[in-house]
């Protein structure tokens, strides 16, 4: 019988297990719009996907903000974007069935979020997912967004198992590089951005459309590289 050190799979939540990235680039124009700013909206998701919401604040509203109206302001956006996205709640193709296999195969579960409290309520409750994670990572949790590591590693801690042996799921170049910084290779989902957006990245080992075609032996083959269209 072959045995394995732990082994996790870390998913980021928002573009990744579900295919939300358009609906909160919206409401974040529309939060900024009402302010003023006029935002292009594949520019904003580049610059900005999987920081959090207070650090996006900051960066458009005065670094001066104070924590408190930072806070009041993102709840007013993250509000806008669950009307928006709340009639679309659902996964991305194949996930579920990937994450039962994945618990078959004695793989830990993961989720390490740039998102709120109140957004990982609404989608792993929303679509009754939460029993399935070891552990859930959230802004709430870590002080920095990424693409610093931290929400990574505290995933991977939380769920007992070595950086070398997590593989992140990521739609974002920020988280892809969150993921290279917390030694941890990284599998992509076009869900937002095209292959291309992420040729530099080396921790790559894996892009696909969705979760249908992936295999689990093959990712944690450590001379995998896989690519699907």
């Amino acid at each position: 019988m072959t045995t394995h050190p732990p082994r996790a799979f870390i998913f980021d939540m928002d573009g990744t297990i579900v295919d939300n990235m358009a609906f909160h680039t919206k409401s974040w124009v529309a939060f900024f719009e009402r302010r003023g700013h006029d935002i292009d909206p594949d520019d904003f998701f580049r610059a900005t996907a999987g920081r959090q919401g207070h650090e996006i604040m900051r960066t458009y509203l005065g670094a001066d903000l104070t924590k408190e109206a930072a806070a009041l302001l993102d709840a007013e956006k993250e509000e806008l974007y669950r009307e928006l996205y709340a009639p679309h709640l659902e996964t991305v193709a194949g996930f579920e069935q990937f994450i039962a296999t994945a618990q078959e195969q004695d793989v830990r579960l993961a989720v390490a979020t740039a998102a709120p409290p109140a957004n990982i309520v609404f989608t792993l409750d929303g679509l009754d997912l939460r029993r399935h994670f070891d552990a859930v990572v959230g802004a709430a949790d870590v002080a920095r967004g990424k693409p610093n590591p931290d929400v990574f590693l505290l995933a991977a801690e939380r769920c007992g198992a070595a950086p070398e042996h997590c593989i992140v799921f990521e739609d974002a170049p920020l988280g892809v590089e969150a993921a290279r910084r917390a030694g941890m290779r990284a599998v992509v989902l076009t869900t937002t951005l095209p292959a291309e957006a992420f040729a530099e990245f080396d921790n790559v080992i894996c892009v696909a459309r969705d979760f249908t075609e992936l295999d689990i032996a093959t990712l944690f083959d450590t001379n995998n590289i896989q690519q699907t269209t």
